[in-house]
């Protein structure tokens, strides 16, 4: 069956070069770069680790390197709408968590400035705000794209993203805070508490997308068992059957015992593998494992959001 729109994502849904290419999804890349460096640093775009693997860019972070994130320009943005209509077909664009970045925005002001440029306000492109990021917009661009395979239009899956954003269920693991604190997203008083006490930190997703930290494992390994248990208490297959996207930031020996844990509790389940790239990988750091699966509603949830 064609496809009756064009499927779009920032880059921080952590989609391979293959995953795009399977999927037909368009990636707009984030940039990064090392601030106050005389060589430029570190830096580089989120080109789905095609100019530096994954271990090469989490061994430099390891080494020393503290890049920061830039969204993609109002160019870029321009430069893929302009291309998303000249194949005559609506187009869907997901964007990382307007509370973490400003990339869904930026979108909205290109999209505005061609509407004025072409003089109407009836260009067919949605824009999602996912209200997740990483590996939760995987899982939500992944679904996506299966609707459009199956003959949904654009605009059904653009309804369907602003609820169905609210059913992912998210919780991954960090190393530590220092990453994340650098990056503005943690207060520095919980990055001191978390590393003086050596824990690994699990967080989630507010219901306005920005971070939560709900708890601490002592060691990766009960970590990893946290985040399985998570699915087990939080997946609902009875609309898209057992699925869980994971992700990893350079821990492949990790990822593998992982999926042993996941396939153990669950031999049903299909899973479905990421690395943690480039633009993510710059605020939460090497370590980081998520687990993400559809379940209930979390607006109809309440949680405290502690340290503990």
């Amino acid at each position: 069956m064609p496809a009756l729109f064009n499927l779009l994502s920032d880059s921080t849904c952590d989609f391979s070069v293959e995953d795009s290419t399977r999927m037909d999804v368009t990636i707009l890349p984030f940039t990064y770069t090392e601030a106050g460096k005389a060589d430029g640093g570190f830096h580089g775009v989120d080109d789905q680790f095609q100019s530096r693997s994954a271990h090469e860019f989490y061994q430099a972070i390891r080494d020393g390197a503290a890049p920061m994130t830039s969204q993609p320009s109002q160019l870029v943005f321009e430069e893929a709408f302009r291309s998303a209509l000249e194949t005559g077909l609506p187009s869907v664009l997901f964007c990382i968590t307007s509370a973490l970045s400003g990339g869904y925005n930026g979108a909205c002001t290109a999209l505005d400035r061609l509407k004025e440029e072409m003089g109407t306000d009836d260009l067919p492109i949605y824009i999602v705000d996912c209200g997740v990021t990483s590996t939760a917009q995987y899982l939500m661009v992944e679904q996506a794209a299966r609707m459009r395979d199956n003959g949904a239009t654009a605009q059904e899956v653009y309804e369907w993203a602003l609820e169905a954003r609210y059913h992912v269920q998210t919780l991954f693991m960090v190393d530590n805070l220092d990453t994340l604190h650098r990056g503005g997203r943690v207060p520095k008083g919980v990055a001191v508490v978390a590393g003086a006490l050596d824990a690994k930190p699990m967080l989630t997703f507010n219901l306005d997308g920005s971070l939560k930290i709900v708890g601490v494992s002592r060691g990766r390994n009960k970590g990893m068992k946290r985040l399985v248990k998570f699915y087990e208490e939080s997946h609902d297959s009875s609309q898209y059957g057992s699925v869980v996207a994971i992700g990893n930031a350079d821990c492949p020996e990790d990822l593998e015992r992982y999926i042993e844990l996941l396939k153990k509790a669950d031999p049903s389940v299909r899973i479905m593998t990421s690395n943690i790239g480039p633009t993510i990988g710059c605020h939460v750091g090497p370590g980081m494992m998520s687990c993400v699966c559809w379940g209930a509603d979390r607006r109809l949830k309440k949680g405290k959001g502690l340290l503990k």
